[in-house]
């Protein structure tokens, strides 16, 4: 028995070849709990970072990444002790000959072996890629969770959009480390031939850029946030979405009209539901008919009409005297009330300004017109009908 274990084949001992395999098998068979008990020890690193985690969900999303990334990884390390027959060494066997000389097969100007490295290196580096890209989607879910419980949906897209952006990050690492350490590029000239390329494409995409900055100056510095009802540039409605190149508002005519956000920051935006309070207005033209006393009874009713629950401040007077009427004007502000709201309150008191008017019998100035049909001057000739 000792001796077939002793026996050599292709430059390694059979007993080599299944410490191999009993490794292999090892953490194939117990790769589960093995990464469970490591994805522990990373859940105990990050917890302290971010407090109220839940370790059963972060371990159900980590361990199965993590569990393929330990197999492949200790595959590799394992397949690496072992020694293989080189070129150039003597008293070879028929099989490791034949084994060598298909290692060192020329496939499109590279070797059997540096594909298979290649490949193996591919694998190790997606599978720790993939571990990382498990592991930024857990954290976006707990701070996306935070986010839910504010009233402010800003956080919310907020959170998204760094989740993207920083699994754009991971992955473009991840593709200059394929490069690098399977393909054995000089990473410092793929980095400045980018760099050249991503300046052309800034030029070319200017515009574009303006508007992701943009983006970023809404999220942070929060002129308006979803939900807000804001006016720019003439349209007039309520925002639903805040995204990296425009913004999304459904206006007061029910239309969805997409805004570039370069616009939406350099504009002059009023953010309506920002309002304190909101104004109304009366303007009344009564006919000259109306005496002072009539008039006076007027103003005077009318403020006590304002004297409304909703009505905050309000200010009645007769401003102007004109060529066919007498000025009353109204203005009142009330609460931040909802549109609805505002209009019920309006009509209600349009309705008793009116009620008013017909118990003092005070007419809209041009309500009642006279017509005077006048005679003919004598000596006149009647003109045919």
């Amino acid at each position: 028995m000792n001796d077939f274990l002793e026996t050599i084949w292709l430059g390694n001992s059979v007993k080599s070849y299944l410490i191999v395999l009993a490794v292999i098998f090892f953490i194939l068979i117990f790769k589960r709990f093995i990464s469970r008990y490591f994805a522990g020890l990373i859940f105990q690193v990050v917890s302290r970072i971010w407090s109220n985690l839940d370790k059963g969900s972060f371990i159900k999303l980590v361990v199965k990444p993590l569990g393929m990334f330990l197999l492949i990884l200790v595959s590799i390390i394992s397949v690496h002790k072992l020694h293989f027959p080189k070129e150039g060494e003597t008293g070879r066997s028929d099989l490791e000959e034949r084994f060598v000389t298909f290692l060192n097969t020329d496939l499109y100007g590279y070797s059997i072996k540096d594909i298979l490295y290649c490949i193996a290196t591919i694998i190790l580096i997606v599978s720790f890629i993939r571990l990382l890209l498990r592991m930024i989607h857990f954290i976006s879910l707990i701070l996306e969770k935070k986010a839910s419980l504010t009233p402010d949906q800003t956080d919310d897209q907020l959170v998204v959009f760094f989740r993207d952006f920083f699994k754009i990050i991971t992955g473009v690492i991840g593709f200059l480390m394929i490069l690098k350490f399977a393909f054995h590029f000089d990473i410092s000239n793929v980095l400045t031939g980018l760099s050249i390329v991503g300046a052309a494409i800034a030029l070319a995409l200017r515009e574009s850029l303006e508007n992701l900055i943009a983006s970023f100056i809404i999220f942070f510095d929060k002129p308006f946030t979803l939900g807000d009802l804001v006016k720019v540039q003439n349209i007039t409605g309520n925002v639903e979405k805040i995204g990296l190149r425009s913004t999304r508002i459904r206006t007061d005519q029910k239309t969805y009209v997409t805004v570039p956000n370069k616009q939406m920051v350099d504009s002059i935006l009023d953010n309506l539901t920002l309002r304190t309070q909101l104004k109304g207005e009366l303007r009344l033209q009564i006919g000259l008919s109306a005496t002072v006393s009539e008039l006076e009874k007027l103003v005077n009713g009318i403020k006590k009409i304002l004297e409304h629950t909703a009505v905050e401040s309000a200010t009645v007077a007769m401003s102007d005297i004109a060529a066919n009427a007498f000025l009353v004007n109204a203005d009142y502000f009330t609460s931040p009330l909802t549109h609805r709201e505002f209009i019920a309150v309006k009509q209600e008191i349009n309705l008793k300004v009116l009620k008013l008017m017909e118990e003092l019998k005070l007419e809209m100035a041009g309500a009642s017109t006279d017509i005077r049909i006048a005679q003919p001057v004598s000596g006149e000739p009647n003109l045919p009908h």
